[in-house]
C-alpha cells in the first residue's frame, strides 16, 4: 500500500515547530491509511498536506464552509467515501484521496491550552484530516466515537496519548 503524500510550506514557524515536518507528516498520514481498509490494497494513494497559517485557513472556512474563522484542520476528500469504496478506487492503480489544510497558529494555540505538544496535537489533526479524507465523520455521536477509538488506536502506535483526556 503505497501513499505519496506531497507536502506544501506555507507558513515557516511549521519547520521548527514540527521537525523533521515533511517526514513527520507523511509518517503520521501514512499510519493514518495503515489502520483502514485501504493498507489492503495495492494501489499509489496520493494526497496532499499544506501547512499554513490561520489567514490562509481561514479564507478557505469562510469561502468553502461559509464559517469566517479560522479552524485548526480542514479536509477536502475527492470522494465522500472512499474508504467505502476502496476496492473500486483501487483498481485505477492510482488514486487521489484529497488535500489537508493546518492553521499554524490555531494549533500552536490549541496545544498550549490543552497542555500538550505542539508535535502531538499537530499528528492528531493530520490523523483526524485523512480520516476525513476517508469519509469518517463526526456529525452523529456513533460516528464520533468510531472516529475517535481509531484515531486513538493510530496515535497510541506512535506512541501518542490518547488526544480526548483532559491534561
Amino acid at each position: 500500500m503505497p501513499l505519496e503524500v506531497t507536502v506544501q510550506l506555507k507558513t515557516p514557524g511549521w519547520k521548527k515547530s514540527l521537525r523533521p515536518y515533511c517526514k513527520t507528516v507523511r509518517e503520521t498520514c501514512t499510519a493514518a491509511i495503515m489502520a483502514t481498509k485501504l493498507a489492503k490494497y495495492d494501489c499509489l494513494w496520493t494526497m496532499a498536506v499544506v501547512l499554513a497559517d490561520d489567514a490562509f485557513i481561514k479564507s478557505l472556512n469562510r469561502d468553502y464552509r461559509g464559517k469566517n474563522k479560522a479552524t485548526n484542520v480542514l479536509s477536502f476528500p475527492s470522494e465522500p467515501a472512499i474508504e467505502a469504496g476502496a476496492k473500486t478506487y483501487a483498481k485505477a492503480g492510482e488514486f487521489e484521496l484529497g488535500d489537508i489544510i493546518l492553521a499554524y497558529e490555531t494549533v500552536a494555540r490549541e496545544a498550549a491550552e490543552q497542555n500538550k505538544s505542539f508535535a502531538s496535537h499537530a499528528r492528531h489533526l493530520l490523523v483526524h484530516g485523512t480520516l476525513h479524507l476517508l469519509g469518517y465523520d463526526h456529525m452523529e455521536e456513533h460516528e464520533a466515537q468510531a472516529m475517535e477509538k481509531l484515531e486513538i488506536k493510530i496515535l497510541e502506535k506512535q506512541g501518542i496519548d490518547n488526544p480526548y483526556l483532559s491534561a
